[in-house]
């Protein structure tokens, strides 16, 4: 026992300031999109920022140990209050910092069932999200926001990323955030356990190429600034590696025979679609539990 005990305490002293140092290693990056619209990049989903008269709307939050960052960056554009804060959907790499914004004073906002989760759903550590941190205003389908002189559309896509997902329209400044319901050029992380499905991914980017035109500026989730084209092109990659998978799946193909055929996937990991969070194993397995499901 007496030889343990500082190991272990040395090894938790180890992986603490592993931790601390990817914390010090993570910048935030400010992208201008429009005069007042911004992307953040650092940790996690791409945060929107939207300066104005009326103060400043964001969206999402990445890590709670980011907020501090977060905060000095969205600073550096302007001195406004934080106003509201939209959660594009629960996943915690997006709402991490809503303790830190409700202590700002922010009105969080969020589809009902992102609320849900959260209240309901310890996060990975084990811990419920405070109270406070949970959005106070919530919609079902669509909300219409009009703020800094700009009508900005928040609309929900049903079970698409995951059965919370809002995406929101900037009308005047013809800019779209998308949340996590477009990784570019990347395979997406579609979240089956939490409500999401192949087919409602799908729907949800045809919804949105509807909503937009050839000069709209995207905010994707995760990956660089985008826009129609490459969404397009994302959009071709989904329903190409759809129509793949449910071929094997008529051949009567078992999960992991598809989940181990690289071929279905080869075009787009040549490409590097693999990269991501999500390699083209996981996105194979995903494909097929969604579809067979159906």
């Amino acid at each position: 026992m007496k030889t343990i005990k500082p190991i272990s305490t040395f090894l938790l002293c180890l992986i603490a300031s592993f931790a601390f140092a990817q914390d010090e290693e993570v910048i935030i990056k400010t992208n201008k999109v429009t005069t007042n619209i911004y992307m953040l990049e650092g940790q996690g989903g791409n945060i929107g920022v939207f300066i104005g008269e009326d103060g400043v709307f964001v969206i999402d939050d990445q890590f709670a140990r980011l907020a501090t960052k977060i905060e000095s960056a969205i600073k550096e554009l302007s001195d406004k209050p934080i106003t509201f804060l939209v959660n594009t959907h629960y996943h915690g790499d997006h709402v991490g910092g809503n303790e830190a914004m409700a202590n700002r004073g922010t009105t969080i906002i969020s589809h009902d069932n992102v609320r849900k989760r959260l209240a309901e759903k310890p996060n990975r550590q084990g811990k419920m999200m405070p109270k406070k941190a949970l959005p106070i205003i919530t919609f079902n389908d669509k909300l219409s926001l009009h703020i800094n002189g700009e009508h900005v559309l928040v609309f929900h896509l049903e079970n698409a990323h995951t059965d919370g997902d809002a995406m929101l329209y900037f009308t005047e400044s013809n800019v779209l955030h998308t949340g996590d319901n477009f990784f570019n050029e990347r395979y997406p992380y579609i979240d089956i356990d939490a409500g999401g499905s192949v087919n409602g991914y799908i729907e949800a980017v045809k919804r949105a190429l509807i909503v937009i035109n050839e000069e709209t500026k995207i905010i994707p989730g995760h990956g660089k600034l985008s826009d129609a084209k490459e969404y397009k092109v994302f959009l071709k990659m989904m329903k190409d590696l759809k129509q793949k998978v449910l071929t094997e799946i008529e051949k009567g193909k078992s999960e992991e025979e598809v989940t181990s055929d690289k071929s279905i996937t080869k075009v787009y990991d040549d490409l590097g679609y693999g990269s991501g969070f999500i390699n083209s194993e996981k996105i194979r397995r995903t494909f097929y539990k969604s579809l067979s499901s159906n």
